[in-house]
């Protein structure tokens, strides 16, 4: 593929503007200045660096964020700053998207891609994505409360009670909750139908992928592939 298209696809501006990037010497294969925007190469495993900036070439992009608190998922945030404004650039050119939402007070993982049918599979309800959330309750649990999540909540959008996944105690007012649906503030309305409140909300896991040494507002770069091995991994 030319230079000049990759960087086209890769978002790091117009045809005219990555043709311009690469004569004036900002590209970089590896390791090399090329100036020619014609110049073939192969997508296969390339990084390529912008100014100094490595940077993989991804057919799709798909990337892992630690979103921290006060941050919108959305494209046209109404109170706070978009999740995307803590993404470079050439992220914001593709499109990427939000999988999901996190509300402006909860953090942790957040996936974002620009491939519309990779966000249709992992949202939709028959894929029962497994999300782990981390919750910081207002008032002491007990064995009841757990058994309660476990066991199904009923809440006000519909009359089939909403089950946990999984529920664990972690502390006095903490506990660690596993869902596989994506109801509207789900986590908030099943613990007040439980009987609590929710204080603090984190989310430590999407399916497999964990946050790990993440810092919050920081990112990585997600291989597709490794959305399908075994949660926890």
């Amino acid at each position: 593929m030319r230079l000049e298209q990759i960087l086209f696809s890769q978002g790091f501006g117009t045809r005219r503007e990555c043709a311009a990037l690469i004569a004036a010497g900002h590209a970089e294969v590896a390791g090399c200045i090329v100036d020619d925007p014609d110049h073939d190469v192969d997508t296969a495993g390339l990084v390529f660096a912008v100014d100094g900036q490595l940077w993989p070439y991804a057919e799709r992009a798909l990337v892992l964020l630690h979103k921290p608190a006060g941050y919108e998922c959305s494209q046209k945030p109404r109170h706070h700053p978009s999740v995307l404004s803590l993404l470079p650039a050439p992220l914001r050119r593709r499109g990427v998207q939000p999988v999901g939402r996190l509300d402006e007070d909860t953090t942790g993982a957040l996936l974002l891609t620009d491939d519309g049918a990779l966000i249709h599979r992992l949202t939709s309800p028959k894929r029962h994505v497994a999300k782990v959330y981390e919750v910081t309750l207002k008032h002491p649990l007990d064995a009841a409360l757990v058994q309660r999540l476990v066991d199904g909540v009923v809440l006000d959008d519909g009359p089939a009670p909403v089950r946990a996944a999984a529920c664990e105690a972690t502390g006095e007012r903490t506990l660690r909750l596993t869902l596989t649906e994506g109801k509207y503030h789900q986590v908030k309305r099943m613990v007040a139908a439980a009987g609590n409140r929710v204080e603090t909300l984190h989310r430590s896991a999407f399916g497999p992928l964990q946050l790990g040494d993440l810092e919050p507002g920081r990112w990585r770069w997600v291989d597709a592939t490794q959305l399908e091995a075994p949660a926890g991994v």
